[in-house]
């Protein structure tokens, strides 16, 4: 029996000591343990299970520890930081999710907590260096959407940990709207932690009330629920409030049931061969189909792939083909090909965006989200 089981087994033994029925005995939700050094710790789930609540929680926590003695002191502390000092890190990134918040608050739904001076913003991983080494008493670090950043930062907090025993606390998803690895960060996040704290939450269908680990992004057009189509652009950058801007997404969580993500298939059946050949210099290929996808869907080899998988089939889903109702599918498509599977040249970019003539500013917008800004 491990030390856990065995310390479960008998809070139950003493709850029927002291006359309590036979219930069944859940772990504890402990105040955070400030004594431990150098822990590197994932609050993972989807958005809305309250990972960035959990940090704040944390925040909390510190507040209370250090009110106590120079005994304290002496145990959470190593190499001239203290763990109850804790510092707040938002990535760039996501500075537009709360906008009607305190530009020092720790944000999250439902509520905020006031960090002052111990809460910085950093774009990567340098930054973050040069923030741990100007602050250099602080023990705890909150970096809160740690996959925004780029891979080094899974390193810079393990060295920095097993250094000087600093405590990392990432609020993160590790799954996009995919239901895959975010990306090589999150990846390496996994890879290089000591403890992961899973969140899920309600699923936010309306009919449903099952458990969910799913974020699930989606459109509203003229009030219809319209799913992101699976090669829809991996990051956008945005508020968190609803918005009924087919250019723009809004998210929740979702079971399995329903997480809708029509054009999988697609993406791997017909739009990445056809990247792929455009990368061998047939070109003609894809911008037929970008062609048919910006000007007459309905010809598409999209269209064709989701009704077989969606109309023509034993259990028809409708609700998937509403994703062919958003704009700008053409250019999400170039996204994806150009920004995350590497397959297109900035000169073939520009020359799909000039012949179709395609939204210049979308693409420019999602192309910068994305990290690959282009002029086009």
């Amino acid at each position: 029996m491990s030390d856990i089981e065995s310390s479960r087994e008998g809070e139950v033994e003493l709850l029927r000591n002291l006359g309590f029925p036979r219930i069944r005995m859940h772990h504890p939700f402990n105040h955070f343990d400030f004594s431990k050094a150098g822990r590197r710790i994932l609050v993972i789930g989807p958005m809305g299970s309250g990972k960035t609540e959990y940090a704040a929680r944390i925040w909390r926590d510190g507040a209370i520890a250090r009110r106590k003695g120079t005994a304290v002191a002496a145990a959470t502390s190593s190499a001239g930081a203290d763990r109850r000092d804790i510092f707040v890190v938002r990535s760039t990134l996501d500075a537009a999710r709360f906008p009607d918040y305190p530009s020092d608050a720790l944000a999250y739904r439902g509520g905020f907590e006031r960090c002052g001076a111990r809460l910085g913003q950093a774009r990567d991983s340098f930054a973050l260096e040069s923030l741990i080494a100007e602050n250099p008493g602080s023990g705890t670090w909150i970096v809160d959407e740690a996959a925004f950043y780029d891979e080094r930062i899974a390193y810079l907090m393990k060295d920095e940990s097993e250094r000087r025993g600093l405590t990392f606390v990432c609020p993160t998803l590790v799954l996009n709207f995919r239901r895959e690895i975010f990306n090589q960060t999150a990846r390496l996040l996994l890879e290089t932690a000591t403890d992961v704290f899973p969140l899920s939450a309600y699923c936010e269908h309306s009919d449903c009330l099952a458990d969910s680990l799913y974020t699930y992004r989606y459109y509203l057009i003229d009030d219809l629920e319209c799913p992101a189509l699976y090669f829809d652009p991996l990051i956008i950058i945005g508020g968190d409030r609803a918005k009924a801007d087919g250019r723009e997404p809004n998210y929740c969580t979702r079971c399995d049931e329903h997480h809708y993500l029509p054009g999988k298939e697609y993406a791997y059946f017909t739009l990445k061969p056809l990247g792929e050949a455009a990368a061998r210099g047939e070109l003609k290929p894809l911008l037929a189909e970008l062609n048919a996808v910006a000007g007459a869907i309905e010809h598409s080899r999209l269209y064709a792939s989701l009704e077989k998988r969606y109309l023509k089939c034993a259990e028809p889903c409708p609700m998937q083909m509403n994703a062919l109702k958003v704009p700008c599918i053409a250019e999400r498509a170039l996204v994806y090909l150009y920004a995350e599977q590497n397959l297109l040249s900035a000169e073939q970019l520009r020359a799909i965006v000039r012949d179709l003539g395609l939204d210049r500013a979308y693409l420019e917008r999602r192309l910068a989200d994305n990290r690959r800004p282009i002029d086009l």
